[in-house]
């Protein structure tokens, strides 16, 4: 039996499970939910034929030999958890699983989830990608260069399965990969907002832009911190907070990162991490030096300046 990692919504704690939390209950949940399901909708339909020009088969056997109700049955749906295991898939490659009201969608660990290799690409972000670098050696430029509506289209949807992986990989406290399919995702929404023919492919997932950059800086920190790089933590959170700041700011919103969930939930985990965060060498010794000046204590000036000096020459390099 596959081991499964299930995350309940209530009474949560530590930032991991609470990263996860925020994933499902981001303000973004209900429209980015909805846009999902017309996407998964009309791919569905599409791969079904159901376009007017085909129809279904409808051999019994065929059918019943399809039923996922074993499957279904032995891992019940629960509302308000985030259900997720890895099974070795018939082929000998772990899979991750993740249970939907719906039934269960299976993904691959590495590369397009949906194991497809669109033009013999890793996935579609690549291939266009690999197109505007052909472009730019061809013309020397990018400009000219765009995407056009169902070209935009397609990614959006691609982008869709690696947002399901990710926020699974999250689960898992697998964050080195939800660090790197969150940073693939925010390629997409670079790719769109600067080559996309029409505005509304150009904006389409801007929307989403703080919660991928607040994922992609929490997964980060959370990799660092296991293995107890509190300061490189501190850096990743920081870092985020600056580029959803610059977000807002883009857009002519910059009271929106006052009241941005996002950068509350970043907010929390920094003042987590400097729980654990050492006091510098450096700092200490100045706000002692300033101390015994301002106390007129000279002698311990004198001794706290010679210190001072010899922690800026030895200063570690290493991370702590």
């Amino acid at each position: 039996m596959p081991c499964a990692v299930r995350l309940s919504l209530k009474g949560r704690s530590g930032p991991a499970n609470r990263a996860t939390a925020d994933a499902v209950d981001s303000p973004l949940k209900k429209a980015y939910h909805l846009w999902v399901q017309e996407a998964r909708l009309e791919a569905l339909l599409r791969r079904a034929g159901l376009d007017g020009n085909r129809g279904c088969q409808r051999s019994g056997e065929t059918m019943s030999s399809k039923d996922l109700s074993p499957i279904i049955d032995e891992w019940p749906y629960e509302p308000g958890h985030i259900s997720v295991r890895k099974i070795r898939g018939r082929d000998g490659r772990v899979k991750i699983q993740m249970r939907v009201n719906l039934g269960v969608l299976q993904m691959e660990v590495d590369g397009r989830p949906d194991g497809t290799r669109p033009y013999n690409c890793e996935s579609l972000l690549h291939h266009h990608l690999e197109r505007l670098e052909e472009y730019r050696r061809r013309n020397g430029t990018d400009l000219g260069f765009t995407l056009d509506s169902e070209e935009c289209r397609e990614i959006r949807e691609e982008a869709v399965q690696y947002y399901h992986r990710y926020l699974a990989n999250f689960v898992l406290e697998d964050y080195e990969a939800v660090a790197r399919d969150t940073q693939r995702n925010l390629e997409v929404l670079e790719l769109c907002a600067k080559f996309a023919d029409e505005d509304e492919d150009k904006y389409a997932l801007e929307q989403y832009h703080p919660y991928i950059l607040m994922m992609n800086a929490r997964s980060k920190a959370l990799l660092a911190l296991e293995h107890r790089r509190f300061r490189t933590a501190l850096a990743h959170v920081n870092s985020g907070l600056r580029r959803i700041k610059q977000f807002f700011r883009n857009y002519g919103e910059p009271k929106a990162y006052r009241v941005s969930g996002e950068v509350e939930v970043l907010k929390t985990l920094r003042k987590e991490i400097l729980a654990h965060v050492p006091e510098d060498p450096i700092h200490r010794t100045q706000r002692l030096l300033k101390r015994a000046l301002r106390e007129e204590r000279y002698e311990d000036a004198a001794r706290l300046r010679d210190e001072l000096e010899v922690l800026r020459k030895q200063r570690p390099t290493e991370d702590i």
